[in-house]
């Protein structure tokens, strides 16, 4: 499911606010700028109650994701951005086209806070998002399954009273125990874009999941923090064990930054009388951003 199609609609601001096109117009381009310019507003104006704020950033990334994906480059969607800030200064906020705008957005979000579960579809997986009740327990907010060989891992953003610690959770078919584990993903600050090794595409163009993350000069590392049995509030279906890690706070808002066509790697890391093993499960970018938002969301 795809954030509010009404949702959509209702982010449009006419007059004043009518995009100016510059060199990024495209649908995708087009569509973010207009959710760029209600946070803007937001922002600038405190139009809204914090829940549908934080619906609006998820829906914003969602946007991101969707103008990365076809093409536009992030350059030019920071001008896309820049553009809808200043949009919204020329506009003030006692705007008619910022006032109507915001009260189409309320309007399409009265169900929208209602809803405690979504998926976010990327090309080769996804990621499902829940706003789980309160109840003490740990619960994943953000997660997305991987098989990897015969083992498997659950990756994401798990929930445990305020806390949203990024995790792995993983069981390994044969009972082997790691020692450790590290996310690997692409370092933004020595790259200028995402790493698409199209050399190793199929026939239909689709690039394999390890065919999305940079050579290793080009990564950066977060090692995990922690490591502990995992519980079985946190076990996925069909795991009677399992290791779970917790990787450092930043580590999440490093992987909401990454283009959503790449791949980051979790190496889990094995001690053995022949020296250290890793085995490496790979997840998709994908829309992490946006579910990562939705989550975030006082449930009603």
């Amino acid at each position: 499911m795809r954030i509010g199609r009404r949702l959509v609609g209702a982010l449009v601001a006419a007059g004043a606010l009518a995009y100016a096109a510059g060199s990024a117009a495209t649908p995708a381009a087009d569509l973010y700028y207009q959710r760029a310019v209600m946070t803007a507003a937001d922002g600038a104006c405190r139009l809204f109650a914090p829940d549908i704020g934080a619906a609006l950033m998820a829906s914003k990334a969602q946007a991101r994701s969707a103008a990365l994906r076809s093409g536009v480059d992030a350059a030019n969607l920071a001008g896309v951005e820049s553009r809808a800030g200043a949009a919204v200064s020329a506009a003030g906020c006692r705007s008619g086209d910022i006032a109507a705008a915001a009260q189409r957005v309320r309007t399409a979000f009265e169900g929208y806070a209602h809803l405690d579960h979504m998926d976010f579809p990327g090309e080769l997986d996804a990621w499902a998002a829940d706003r789980p009740a309160a109840d003490g327990a740990s619960h994943w907010r953000v997660s997305q399954h991987d098989r990897f060989g015969w083992d498997e891992m659950l990756f994401g953003v798990v929930g445990h009273a305020a806390d949203r610690p990024l995790m792995a959770v993983a069981n390994f078919a044969d009972g082997a125990q790691p020692y450790g584990a590290r996310l690997v993903i692409r370092d933004a600050a020595v790259t200028s874009g995402p790493y698409l090794d199209s050399r190793a595409a199929d026939i239909g163009g689709r690039i394999p999941i390890d065919g999305r993350l940079p050579p290793r000069a080009s990564t950066r590392i977060f090692n995990a923090a922690a490591m502990s049995p995992a519980g079985r509030d946190l076990r996925g279906p069909g795991m009677t064990g399992g290791w779970a890690f917790r990787f450092p706070s930043d580590a999440a808002e490093a992987l909401a930054g990454l283009d959503p066509r790449e791949a980051v790697a979790v190496e889990f890391l094995f001690a053995g009388d022949d020296g250290e093993s890793v085995r490496t499960a790979y997840v998709e970018v994908g829309d992490f951003a946006a579910a990562q938002a939705f989550q975030a969301l006082v449930q009603r």
